[in-house]
């Protein structure tokens, strides 16, 4: 019998397909081959740094943890802390101390690079069906690095940052900052095997984000670093070309030890050297704040950060302020209002509206989210709080690009004028404690007539403190700011102005300057005598004070 002659083609991957003619069998094709499976290998995309500072036992404790069975560590602290960097170094000495162990890289910023590098994987490992564009790439790398044969391996989630992304389902109460839609169908940890002969090392700015990993106590914080290794690290990034025998401990110092701060500060200086010295970059640091923020927007050109972060500390920082807000406003207020004070001592007192019966929940709630980013820290005295000051210059300028200065330093005035008391005796404890706030508020005048008003008066009532604790330089600065902004607000013959010219007069008593003094006592007792009358308290009090 003869058939009619048919032509079929199946297509397949790659342009490739089989034809058949006259055929009246069955076809069969052969299965896929799999490709010869590649030897481990380090698939770190960054260089390793040939400047990388060692910090203290921090890389001894990362090795150990890491060589646990089916271990999980994260590494969790500020952006620009240094996260990245250990995580790199950690790699290629695993790469170097055991080159049978596979060493893999995922960017887990956001939901397309995270599958990005999961098909990366399956790629470089060559598991089968990895060509397949529809294929479950999550489930594929699952169950290569579940099966002992294939090894040992080491793998890094590099900002893991999101909770949206590692955990993308309803109810985990976060939003994520990802666009895209994410491939995964279950939470990224359930791809991640528990397997003896591998382990996970996680990089994190939130605590929050790392246990969706890692439990609780396999978290390692990481903190600024310490002066030698920040001396360290400014030196080696310098260069040769650079001076480097003066000021590099003081602009360590300035820069609060923080990593990505020390390399921006090093590649400025290098790129305009001669002409730029570490004591001039130093002296324009110090200049003002805005000065500051001017020379920390200078990105440093790092290699060894993924491509989506910022290389500016402030820049940095900033989108992590911009995910607070969007995800709980009240914290990022609450940021706001600390960034005002000085670095130390913050008390909650502080922090909360006069005779405000504010929800304690919400406030302890906005606590432990800026606590989980790292921006403050509490201090053994629980209701006492700390930040980076580079954090609060951060913070300031993020809010006065939306805007919001103005509105959060009044606050801040109100707030601490509210709390600051007189410089009597009685007072001196809480003085103590506050002084340092009023000496950061010396740095914020507002706009606004009455913030002008209790801004004066927080400068009156330090300056008194001041004063009765013999700080005469100190005294006579505040009350003559104090006396110059009630004179313009208020007026030359208001008592108020009279109180801070009284005390101006006081102040160079104490510092031995006789001469000034007298000139302002005089001063002071004619306008009083004039407003007040000469029976007046204040008025003999002047008149006793010329005497």
């Amino acid at each position: 019998m003869a058939f009619p002659s048919t032509n079929i083609t199946f297509t397949g991957h790659g342009n490739q397909g089989l034809q058949v003619g006259h055929n009246s069998g069955a076809i069969h094709i052969a299965p896929e081959r799999p490709e010869t499976p590649p030897q481990p290998s380090c698939f770190v995309p960054f260089r390793r740094d040939p400047d990388f500072v060692a910090r203290a036992t921090l890389l001894d404790q990362i090795r150990e943890r890491c060589a646990a069975p089916a271990s999980r560590v994260a590494l969790v602290g500020l952006g620009g802390v240094g996260k990245s960097q250990l995580a790199i170094e950690h790699c290629y000495r695993t790469a170097e101390q055991s080159p049978e162990t596979w060493v893999f890289w995922v960017h887990a910023s956001n939901t397309a690079r995270l599958e990005q590098s999961f098909r990366e994987i399956a790629e470089q490992v060559k598991v089968r069906g990895y060509k397949d564009p529809q294929a479950d790439v999550f489930k594929l790398v699952h169950d290569w690095l579940r099966n002992k044969q294939n090894g040992r391996w080491l793998l890094v989630l590099d900002n893991a940052d999101d909770v949206g992304v590692l955990s993308p389902l309803p109810g985990n109460g976060q939003t994520s900052s990802s666009s895209s839609t994410s491939a995964l169908q279950h939470p990224l940890f359930r791809y991640l095997p528990p397997s003896t002969h591998g382990s996970v090392l996680v990089t994190s700015r939130t605590r929050r984000a790392a246990i969706q990993i890692v439990e609780d106590s396999d978290v390692i914080i990481i903190e600024p670093m310490h002066d030698a290794a920040a001396h360290a690290l400014l030196y080696n990034k310098l260069g040769d070309k650079v001076d480097r025998s003066d000021g590099i401990a003081e602009l360590a110092d300035a820069l609060e030890y923080m990593p990505l701060a020390l390399v921006q500060a090093a590649a400025y200086i290098r790129e305009r050297a001669p002409r730029c010295s570490v004591r001039q970059y130093l002296a324009e640091y110090c200049e003002s704040d805005s000065r500051k923020t001017s020379l920390l927007n200078q990105a440093a050109g790092h290699l060894r950060r993924d491509e989506a972060a910022s290389n500016s500390v402030l820049l940095t920082w900033q989108i992590s302020f911009d995910h607070i807000r969007s995800s709980r406003r009240s914290a990022a207020h609450l940021l706001s209002l600390m960034s005002f004070f000085d670095r130390q001592g913050i008390q909650d007192a502080l922090l909360r509206r006069p005779s405000s019966t504010a929800d304690d929940d919400g406030f302890e709630e906005d606590v432990v989210t800026l606590r989980d980013y790292s921006f403050i820290t509490v201090t053994k005295d629980a209701d006492t709080f700390e930040m980076h000051r580079l954090v609060q210059l951060a913070t300031r300028t993020w809010l006065e690009n939306r805007g919001q200065l103005d509105r959060w330093r009044d606050r801040f005035i109100s707030n601490l004028c509210a709390e600051m008391p007189t410089g009597r005796y009685e007072n001196w404890q809480k003085c103590q404690v506050l002084f340092p706030h009023a000496r950061a508020a010396l740095a914020q005048r507002p706009q606004d007539k009455k913030s002008l008003k209790e801004w004066a008066l927080i400068l009156y009532k330090a300056a008194w403190y001041a004063g009765e604790r013999g700080r005469a330089g100190e005294a006579e600065h505040m009350s003559t700011v104090s006396m110059e902004v009630r004179r313009e607000v208020c007026g030359e013959e208001d008592v108020d102005t009279l109180n801070s010219m009284a005390l101006i007069g006081l102040a160079r008593s104490r510092g031995g300057r006789w001469k000034e003094a007298g000139s302002m006592n005089r001063q002071t007792l004619a306008l009083s005598e004039k407003v007040l009358g000469l029976e007046h308290p204040d008025t003999l009090t002047s008149m006793s004070n010329l005497a």
